[in-house]
């Protein structure tokens, strides 16, 4: 399955994913990756290994319209199969979202629908767990749809909150078990054992 990475930062899930893909337990191609930041470290990682790139951000056009056609024509062009969100902080366009219907991906560092939505994303999640006074959080992979950190839910993880958890520590953990759980997800993806029915996503492993 041929796969397009987006994201905005230093891509230490994208490199999590080429480490998976070179040890041969993740059976995709990495044929694009796109950013909409100049600087994203994500950008470097994919040059080095040789992978397309593309640097394009809304702010570039005058009309969305025209920003979502150049993406969308980007991604027809490296036929693209699966879009895989990897610390992307920007919305996906709707028009991209229906034709990629069931074929975005994200991984959001917390147990959703807990702690997501619009502005929660990085730090401030792991701010917003500790304040909660959670006892619990983890990693949520799901599809993406229309909204923030809605899409039907593919697969849950979840690790404990300690008491002498701050920001810091609590999002090292965190991170740790992204990096063990997104390629699993985007394995039973791109192998075919994953069906969505309505919300429900069946064939993922526990």
């Amino acid at each position: 399955m041929k796969c397009a990475v987006f994201a905005s930062g230093g891509g230490t899930n994208f490199q999590s994913l080429l480490d998976k893909k070179i040890s041969g337990d993740l059976h995709v191609s990495f044929v694009l990756v796109v950013s909409n930041n100049s600087r994203a470290g994500a950008l470097e990682r994919a040059r080095k290994h040789g992978i397309p790139t593309l640097h394009i951000s809304p702010s570039h056009f005058e009309l969305e319209a025209d920003y979502t056609k150049r993406l969308a024509t980007a991604l027809r062009e490296h036929e693209v199969d699966l879009i895989i969100l990897a610390g992307y902080m920007k919305m996906i366009p709707a028009a991209i979202v229906r034709e990629y219907r069931n074929r975005i991906i994200n991984i959001h560092p917390a147990l959703l629908p807990a702690f997501g939505g619009k502005g929660l994303y990085g730090s401030r999640v792991h701010c917003a767990v500790l304040e909660y006074g959670a006892k619990v959080t983890g990693v949520t992979v799901h599809f993406v749809d229309e909204h923030y950190d809605h899409g039907p839910v593919i697969l849950q993880r979840t690790t404990e909150v300690r008491d002498g958890d701050n920001p810091e520590t609590l999002a090292a953990r965190v991170l740790a078990l992204e990096h063990d759980s997104y390629w699993r997800a985007i394995e039973a993806v791109a192998n075919g054992a994953v069906t969505v029915e309505g919300r429900r996503v069946y064939g993922i492993a526990k």
